[in-house]
């Protein structure tokens, strides 16, 4: 107990006094119902990262398909080039090839395996690619003399490869057309 012979210091230590035990009246109050308030702003947090994820997926799988795509086409000009590449040699008279190939590889395994040119192997490719639509290395093969737009392969040389998925692309065509 505090005795004070001024009366007005005595009721200014009671009043600080009150105040003190107010605020920490007020504390206590103010921290159960800011638990809740947390819990209402967990709860829309959750909510717009819920919302935000939901707009993203969609997003990521267009750009799934977009790599593969591009991967697809990136491959198929690999595999052209080397085919043409093979045939400007046989053309060159630097590959001996049979009378009915027209110049082109037999099959895609002999731009893997190489050929002799003036005594030195020559490979056309490394490996056969991974088809990234069907994942396989069984691409569709035309010949020469298959129709342009023909499922079945001829078998008397490999003029052109094309994907035997049947999906579509972003830009709306068949991928097996390009």
């Amino acid at each position: 107990m505090i005795v004070c012979n001024n009366p007005a210091g005595a009721s200014s230590r009671v009043s600080d006094e009150i105040r003190s035990a107010s605020a920490q009246g007020e504390a206590v109050s103010r921290t159960n119902s800011q638990s809740g308030l947390t819990l209402v702003e967990l709860i829309i947090t959750v909510a717009i990262v819920a919302i935000l994820a939901s707009a993203a997926i969609p997003i990521a799988r267009f750009q799934v398909k977009r790599q593969k795509e591009i991967e697809l086409r990136r491959d198929l000009w690999e595999m052209r080039d080397a085919i043409d590449r093979y045939y400007d040699a046989a053309s060159k008279g630097g590959i001996q090839t049979k009378v009915d190939s027209m110049n082109y590889p037999p099959d895609l395994q002999t731009l893997v395996d190489g050929v002799d040119i003036q005594d030195k192997k020559v490979k056309f490719l490394r490996r056969i690619p991974v088809d990234p639509m069907t994942k396989s290395t069984d691409w569709g093969l035309r010949s020469n003399q298959d129709d342009p737009d023909s499922t079945s392969f001829g078998g008397q040389n490999v003029f052109d490869v094309y994907t035997k998925s049947d999906g579509t692309a972003l830009d709306g065509t068949k991928y097996n057309t390009w």
